[in-house]
């Protein structure tokens, strides 16, 4: 039985969850959500004509799943928790999605999908959006940091695990359930939450977000109508942290009024691979911009990483875009070569396969390093006329001029949503995300990101 002094991380989120009001989410915060809400609706556009999504949309409609839900990217409408799965999906296709060190994973690709499924069915305005998807992102967020490192570290897919939880408190909240009703969809969203990083540089990998957006949603719809689950399904004996972290940790949620949102502190992706991968392609193009030396002219090439990317983005001899995205010797090569990484069109087994990029590839030796970051990485290129060059690099600091920010996420969005969608649809749809709070509801700009009226 709880005690007093025992820790109840898991009714203290819910109460937290179910106690947000309007009020309570900070103008700055708002601003945040419209960055990664953004930056979420390219990436899915970006997304939506990878295989895996067809795949996906096929079973769904072969199974008598069709609705009236938009799918983002195509003329097909699915029931909400296919519609949430399918965006979701697509959202991290290209792994070109925002991250957050707190969770060490993926927040929006699983907080956006559930809360844009559950917002059109409802009709729900653009401000009670943009207020469930902030409490999505901070849970996600807060119960990626009680996990702990030792959670992903030991293989398990944060993004896939703690962000059910987002996914889950963001419908909660936006169905406006009461704390015990919360606590419940906790514990429905602890028991489906997995996904494995052995799966990286497959289609499962994006699968994880969908399925994390669709369990989430799931979550909170069941608890709406009585589905029971344990109310402390976080913390108890043979429950979530026990089964998967060595390091969990219970702490508070936001210390305080002033405090920041975790949406604050997202970092953006300008880079369509593996975060890790970041620190050491922006030295690289540094180094290349300042000393305008050519990939021909390189004789090696040092790079000292976090020994955390070994698991994560070291597949040696990449054959698909998927597994480029994982390879940080491959990416470190685009560059080398003055390629752009953020160019998606890139990522196939075509460039996996070009012998100049091999060379370069084979020329890249990565030494594992205990940096305070793990979003770190130090580069050093020795040339064959006897220069030698050295960047340290770290991104895990997000951006301090959000107007800034903004120019750099729509020059994105556009490159993303163009080809899809036109220019003018796309230039459309930045302005309604730039004024979504104002919005009566989210309709129009869904239509706006389908490729056809149905």
């Amino acid at each position: 039985m709880t005690t007093d002094k025992q820790p109840t991380p898991t009714k203290d989120l819910a109460d937290w969850v179910a106690g947000q009001t309007s009020g309570d989410i900070t103008p700055n915060a708002i601003t945040w959500a419209k960055h990664a809400l953004l930056d979420w609706c390219g990436v899915t556009l970006g997304g939506s004509s990878d295989p895996l999504v067809q795949i996906l949309i096929d079973d769904a409609l072969d199974g008598g799943e069709a609705g009236t839900n938009h799918l983002i990217g195509h003329t097909q409408r699915l029931i909400p928790s296919k519609a949430a799965l399918i965006n979701g999906a697509a959202s991290h296709a290209l792994d070109f999605d925002d991250v957050n060190k707190k969770m060490s994973g993926h927040p929006t690709v699983t907080v956006a999908p559930a809360v844009i499924a559950l917002a059109e069915q409802r009709h729900s305005k653009g401000r009670e959006v943009i207020e469930s998807f902030v409490i999505g992102y901070e849970t996600a967020c807060h119960v990626g940091e009680m996990m702990g490192r030792s959670h992903y570290e030991d293989g398990w897919h944060a993004t896939a695990t703690v962000g059910t939880f987002g996914a889950a408190a963001a419908a909660a909240h936006l169905l406006g359930l009461d704390a015990a009703k919360t606590a419940a969809t906790i514990g429905i969203a602890a028991t489906q939450a997995s996904g494995l990083k052995s799966m990286f540089g497959t289609m499962c990998k994006p699968l994880h977000a969908g399925r994390a957006a669709m369990n989430g949603l799931l979550a909170a719809r069941w608890a709406a109508r009585g589905f029971s689950s344990n109310e402390r399904a976080l913390e108890c004996h043979q429950g979530f942290a026990y089964t998967q972290s060595r390091t969990f940790q219970p702490i508070a949620l936001r210390s305080g009024s002033d405090c920041p949102f975790a949406v604050e502190s997202n970092l953006f992706k300008y880079h369509a691979a593996c975060f890790f991968t970041h620190a050491s392609i922006d030295a690289i193009n540094e180094m290349r911009e300042e000393f305008a030396f050519t990939a021909e002219e390189v004789l090696c090439v040092h790079a000292h990483i976090p020994r955390q990317h070994f698991d994560v983005c070291n597949i040696e001899q990449p054959r698909t875009g998927l597994e480029m995205k994982f390879s940080i010797r491959q990416v470190m090569a685009m560059a080398l070569a003055g390629l752009d990484t953020g160019d998606t069109d890139l990522y196939n087994s075509k460039t996996a396969e070009q012998d100049n990029l091999i060379a370069l590839r084979e020329k890249i030796q990565l030494h594992p390093e205990d940096f305070d970051s793990r979003h770190a990485a130090e580069v050093v290129i020795q040339l064959h006329g006897g220069h030698t060059y050295k960047k340290w690099k770290d991104v895990s600091v997000p951006a301090d001029d959000p107007r800034e920010q903004w120019g750099r996420l729509t020059g994105k969005f556009l490159r993303l949503a163009e080809p899809v969608v036109g220019l003018t649809r796309a230039r459309q749809a930045i302005s309604l995300i730039g004024n979504l709070e104002q919005a009566d509801n989210i309709h129009p700009l869904l239509e706006l990101l389908c490729t056809t009226e149905p």
